[in-house]
Order: structure tokens, then C-alpha cells, then sequence
């Protein structure tokens, strides 16, 4: 997997003062898009373990609230299979960050087995691992520059952990804050 940059003290991309990574590759390539040179899959850096450790390191301070994974699209079966292993690695060095991700990919489209667009081996647990998930596709003919994390009405705000106990897509508790 590459990546098309890092921000290390970004506050637009989630609550708080976080690190945002947005990895390249993306077949969703909507109309209006704010990053489209990440749609190649071979834009940027390639993602190796010395950007993974510097992205740790940047976690660790107490100020950072935690990980945002952007794109192009995280949720690309080959971007998964790079994500899922950094995540849990996330995950074991700072359990108490949250991670949000956002994807073109519904909540719908991610958990239904049948979808081989983006359903794989790899999308239950990586959605297991994180905390908010920004769903669907950017739609220029929804934007709204008045949200609060996403760029068109139609995107969700969700909740991972209430979706995965309830077995449906809950709302997070960010999305009444518009």
C-alpha cells in the first residue's frame, strides 16, 4: 500500500488533535473529489513499518487524541490488507486512542458478505478495530461545507461498536453536533 501524506497535528479530520493518514487508492473516484490524486493506488509512499512507527510515536503524546485513515479509500480490499495489521498494532500501543475511518463504502456495502467490491476476510475485523466509521461516497450534489467531518449530507457519522452490538449502522454521537 502507499500514502499520499500524513498530518501529525491535524484538527479537521476528526475530534480533537489527531494524526491523519491518507493512504492512495480509491475506485470510487466521485465527481468533485477533494483528493483525487490519491485515487492511484501507486500515488505517494509506499506505507512501510518506519511510517507505521512514526505514526505510533505520534500518538503517544498525551494531546493526541488519536489515529483518522483517509483517502483515497481505506476500504480498498488491497488497502485493508496493509490497514488491518497497523491498526491492531494501534491498537496495542495506545488502546486508549480512538480511530476513525473514512470511507466511499457504506456501513451496508462493508458488512455484507456478498459484496466483493469490498468485503473480505479482512473488513469485519478491521471495522472490530476501530471506533467511528464516516460512510459513503462523497456527493458534490449534497456537499455541505457546514458539516462537521464529511463533505455531503448523505454521509453518516457511525458508531462502530454500537453498529456491530445492535447489527446496524447507529449513529455516533459527533453527528449531532452539526
Amino acid at each position: 500500500m502507499n500514502y499520499a501524506n500524513i498530518k501529525y497535528l491535524d484538527v479537521a479530520n476528526g475530534a480533537g488533535c489527531r494524526t491523519s493518514l491518507f493512504v492512495s487508492g480509491c475506485t470510487h473516484h466521485c465527481r468533485g473529489c477533494f483528493n483525487a490524486e490519491t485515487w492511484d493506488f501507486q500515488y505517494g509512499r509506499p506505507f512501510d513499518r518506519e511510517t507505521e512507527d512514526a505514526i505510533i510515536r505520534s500518538l503517544l503524546v498525551p494531546y493526541n487524541e488519536g489515529l483518522s485513515i483517509l483517502g483515497g479509500e481505506p476500504f480498498e480490499l488491497p488497502n485493508q490488507k496493509a490497514l488491518l495489521p497497523f491498526i491492531r498494532r494501534v491498537r496495542d500501543a495506545v488502546p486508549k486512542k480512538n480511530i476513525w475511518v473514512w470511507s466511499g463504502y457504506t456501513w451496508e456495502e462493508l458488512t455484507d458478505p456478498e459484496n466483493r467490491r469490498c468485503h473480505s476476510e479482512d473488513t469485519l475485523p478491521m471495522l472490530e478495530e476501530i471506533d467511528v466509521l464516516v460512510d459513503g461516497e462523497f456527493v458534490l450534489e449534497q456537499k455541505n461545507m457546514a458539516l462537521r467531518f464529511r463533505g455531503s449530507a448523505n454521509q453518516r457519522i457511525l458508531d462502530v461498536r454500537e453498529s456491530i452490538r445492535c447489527g446496524q449502522p447507529m449513529l455516533s454521537h459527533y453527528r449531532n453536533r452539526d
